[in-house]
């Protein structure tokens, strides 16, 4: 167990197989905690690599109110920074948007391997529907646009995972669901598009936004692949 302090916030970890010479990183996504993580955990353990998982903060037993995925990104930074680089990820959600920012701001970084798991690939998507949910005018929608703007120095189409791709020369492993509701299925079109030689996309049906990391098949999968 490991307990430490990222901005003043207690911050809850686990790391297994110290000094191992390889080293292994779990991100979970928003509302969610290393513990939906196990089965990873232990077969990357088994394979013989250091294997390093947080509860991000305010998630899971880590102290904090709320987080955004800047937060999140830092957070991925400070561990690399504490607690020794790690050269395979595994992500989901949110957490595979705030790695990937995290990666394409990291140097050399052809020598990692990724397992995204339904990224948040573009939140302009995510802001819309959430917007059409709300019922919100047009006019509310721009000023919140100019609000995310003012506190993070970025518009909304730079959280995307299609945008950092262009900085992450790490081999990528992508599961995603057709039927996700959560990270439509629909933004990975771009990406798609873009042909990037160092990603390969696997595509389930009917598993969505959560059962897609708990199947058997993903999970074999992702464990070979790292």
């Amino acid at each position: 167990v490991i307990s430490t302090s990222f901005r003043n916030t207690a911050i809850r970890g686990y790391r297994w197989n110290k000094g191992a010479p390889v080293r292994a990183l779990v991100v979970h996504g928003f509302e969610s905690s290393v513990v939906n993580f196990e089965t990873y955990v232990a077969a990357l353990v088994k394979k013989g690599y250091e294997v390093l998982a947080f509860d991000a903060p305010a998630h899971g037993k880590s102290a904090g109110k709320r987080m955004h995925v800047l937060d999140y990104r830092d957070f991925l930074h400070f561990v690399q920074q504490e607690f020794g680089p790690a050269t395979r990820f595994v992500a989901h959600s949110v957490g595979a948007l705030a790695l990937c920012l995290c990666i394409a701001e990291t140097p050399d970084n052809r020598h990692m391997r990724l397992a995204l798991i339904a990224p948040l690939t573009e939140t302009t998507s995510t802001f819309r529907l959430f917007s059409e949910f709300l019922q919100l005018a047009p006019a509310v929608r721009k000023e919140l646009d100019q609000i995310i703007l003012s506190i993070s120095g970025h518009n909304l189409q730079w959280f995307s995972v299609s945008r950092a791709l262009a900085g992450i020369r790490s081999e990528v492993l992508w599961h995603h669901d057709r039927t996700d509701l959560i990270t439509p299925f629909s933004d990975l079109a771009p990406v798609i598009a873009s042909n990037h030689p160092n990603v390969d996309f696997v595509f389930t049906e009917g598993l969505g936004h959560r059962r897609i990391y708990r199947d058997e098949k993903v999970i074999t999968r992702i464990i070979e692949f790292l």
